[in-house]
């Protein structure tokens, strides 16, 4: 056991779980690969840790005080990538553990990237929108040089979207003299596709979420058609995944979001939902042919494939024995807590990580970043493949290392982005 893990067991639970979770997952694979212990001591613990207090005024005239988060845990492949949230439950421990995913995420997927997570405790919906354009760009320039092109990369995460990533590319690129502000533009990805963003970096994370689902379906010789899934959360991930798999055949007749719960056993159109978040201030709750369920009730829906792609410990140990699915498709970081992860195994509950399953986020800022320093334009339908053609490599890389090593995806997962990272700390070696 490391000492940062006897320190998490040791201290008062952390209010979201995260850090304790990811350490026990890193240290069950690193059992599993047999990883060198010094190459263990670095990744158990972050390169960088950055807390920022920083004033906004607000519309009232008052000034506010926020506190901003930026974690960078480890860049030996290549930038720490990595979201920012805007929620109030983050603090440090949540953050720490958002970027030692992304490290896993990234290293898994093959890209060149670290990881990094980033964030500021706040409530957006008690702010205008100028408020919200003032704190962003307050919080852009305090971060300074600690972001960079080259160096480490935000995006979209929750409560979080393209605009706010244009108003941080703009701010950041306004620091630099007038001829390097051009050179600058991929500091951030997910922006909106005028400024210099991705077509299709919008569904990219709940595209990805739904192809996982199709190739563990045609592994298994399991059609889509007729199925029903659960979404838990009706952003940019679950509404994206929901979209795809409707097309595929599948009714979604169930869904939670920060407001409540609905079902309705015939299914609910995603399209029309969505249209009616839109004019509900965001909420599903309302919705036409559909009935209200408890919060508590959500998990234990009747139905085939459940996408928890709202926050992290969602799936507890209380909740697990709940679960009705024979697939839990993981679009959130960190959904399932590790007790309750144990307990749905042994039901034979089939799990697809995160670090797998909602990758495609990560892999199309990787495009993104890719066509802004190239100084290339690419067509939605070649990225759209070039997208499914990476998740499907990765994901049979995945499944090979579950059959030949007889383990479950997460470890599998993990095992194969372990590996990588211990390959290049025993090919570079460390300085001095």
């Amino acid at each position: 056991m490391t000492t940062l893990t006897k320190e998490i067991k040791q201290k008062k639970q952390p209010k979201q779980g995260m850090l304790e979770n990811v350490m026990e997952q890193f240290e069950n694979a690193a059992e599993l690969v047999n990883l060198n212990p010094n190459i263990k001591k670095i990744l158990s613990v972050t390169n960088n840790e950055l807390i920022i207090h920083f004033p906004v005024r607000m519309d009232s005239g008052n000034v506010e005080i926020f506190k901003g988060y930026r974690v960078q845990h480890n860049n030996a492949l290549g930038p720490y990538k990595g979201g920012l949230r805007y929620h109030p439950t983050i603090d440090i421990d949540a953050v720490k553990a958002l970027a030692m995913w992304m490290t896993w995420k990234t290293a898994l997927a093959g890209l060149p990237y670290g990881g990094a997570k980033g964030g500021i405790q706040m409530d957006p919906k008690k702010y205008s929108l100028g408020e919200l354009e003032r704190i962003t760009r307050r919080f852009t320039y305090a971060l300074g040089d600690n972001i960079g092109p080259e160096h480490d990369i935000p995006a979209p995460d929750v409560n979080t979207n393209a605009q706010t990533m244009a108003w941080i590319a703009d701010t950041y690129m306004s620091t630099k003299k007038p001829s390097e502000r051009s050179k600058n533009q991929h500091v951030v990805t997910g922006k909106p596709i005028g400024s210099g963003g991705l077509e299709g970096r919008d569904r990219a994370t709940g595209y990805g979420v739904f192809l996982t689902i199709k190739f563990w379906a045609e592994q298994k010789s399991v059609k889509l058609k007729g199925k029903t899934f659960i979404v838990q959360g009706f952003g940019n991930v679950g509404y994206w995944a929901a979209h795809f798999l409707e097309k595929e055949g599948a009714k979604l007749v169930g869904v939670q979001d920060a407001f409540g719960t609905i079902v309705n056993k015939e299914g609910l159109g995603v399209e029309s939902l969505l249209e009616y978040t839109k004019e509900n201030k965001g909420s599903v709750v309302g919705f036409p042919n559909s009935e209200n369920r408890d919060k508590e009730d959500f998990f234990g829906l009747d139905c085939d494939i459940c996408i928890p792609a709202a926050l992290g410990n969602q799936i507890t140990e209380e909740k697990a024995h709940q679960i009705k699915a024979f697939l839990i498709a993981e679009g959130a970081n960190g959904p399932t807590t590790v007790e309750a992860e144990k307990l749905l195994l042994e039901r034979g509950v089939a799990i697809i990580p995160d670090i797998l399953c909602n990758s495609g986020g990560v892999i199309g800022s990787y495009f993104e970043w890719l066509q802004n320093r190239n100084g290339e334009l690419w067509e939605l339908n070649e990225i759209m493949e070039r997208l499914q053609k990476k998740m499907r490599e990765v994901f049979i890389k995945v499944l090979n290392v579950t059959e030949i090593k007889k383990i479950d995806m997460r470890s599998a997962a993990y095992v194969l982005a372990i590996e990588r990272l211990e390959r290049t700390y025993t090919q570079r070696g460390v300085f001095p």
